[in-house]
């Protein structure tokens, strides 16, 4: 049995099947974001690539519940361990968010909350699900930066965002969402800030919390040589929808012309290529 198959037959943490989310263009046109994507996991670490605008944040969104008002979204399925995502009202949502679910968001500097200090934001995500003593909270916050590579805890629990680098900043979400131990973590770009020593830090952390937890991750990234390394499959997305899926192991022998363009495009230090190589996009990939 393979590895993809292993996994579809484990007991489904989230089960997605033909989700859409579309938006309403100024002239009234319906603008697809995400077109009828399908797929199972469970415990395991589920890449998903493509280039910006294929869909893969929005995706992500709409599986939290956190997609924008004005967002149209429909499914036949949204499940996540037997919760019927779709039919959960927002107070439910609430409950989950943080606790069960939760998203590290790609860009720190619209996340963050500019007027609250770092250790106030990290201890609301506890706070929110579980009443504990402040000695307590405090103890988890500061490990909850420490394992993300922060060298001083105390002291970045005193900063406010904007004394933040921008690695730093990604590495607080990071501890931000990771505290309350969810079931599924959806990471949009979590490592696209950090230096290569810290990255592969933040990554062992994730793995050994998917071992250890059972925790499931989505890892959204641009990166396919860090996805081919780090996750179990992945899923390639292109204008919205899912065109191919393959084990992470095996994502050089890729089939889909658009996966084996996004391969080709990536730097090779010894050959000499001029021009460099360009996506030549065919229609019936939309389709």
């Amino acid at each position: 049995m393979s590895a993809t198959e292993g996994f579809q037959a484990a007991q489904p943490l989230l089960e997605v099947e033909n989700l859409r989310v579309s938006f309403r263009a100024r002239d009234g046109a319906l603008v697809e974001a995400v077109r009828d994507v399908s797929f199972t996991m469970g415990a395991e670490r589920l890449g998903i690539v493509g280039e910006s605008g294929s869909g893969k944040s929005q995706l992500g969104r709409a599986i939290l519940g956190l997609s924008a008002p004005e967002a149209i979204i429909s499914a036949e399925r949204l499940n996540f361990k037997g919760v019927d995502l779709l039919q959960s009202s927002a107070a439910e949502r609430r409950l989950m968010l943080g606790r069960r679910m939760a998203m590290i968001l790609q860009d720190p500097k619209y996340s963050l909350n500019p007027v609250l200090r770092i250790g106030a934001q990290i201890s609301e995500t506890l706070l929110a699900h579980q009443a504990l003593p402040a000695a307590e909270v405090r103890r988890l916050v500061l490990r909850s930066l420490a394992d993300v590579a922060i060298a001083d805890p105390a002291r970045v629990c005193e900063l406010y965002p904007h004394q933040l680098s921008g690695g730093m900043g990604q590495r607080v979400m990071m501890a931000m969402m990771l505290i309350a131990e969810p079931e599924l973590l959806i990471a949009d770009e979590p490592t696209s800030a950090l230096d290569v020593t810290v990255q592969l830090q933040v990554l062992a952390l994730l793995d050994q919390l998917t071992a250890q937890r059972g925790m499931g991750l989505i890892f959204i990234s641009h990166d396919l040589r860090l996805v081919a390394s780090f996750c179990d499959r992945v899923l390639v997305m292109y204008a919205g929808r899912i065109v191919e899926e393959i084990a992470a192991q095996q994502l050089q022998q890729a089939r889909h012309p658009y996966t084996q363009g996004l391969l080709n495009c990536l730097p090779q230090l010894l050959a000499q290529r001029h021009p460099l190589p360009t996506l030549q996009r065919q229609p019936e990939w939309l389709r």
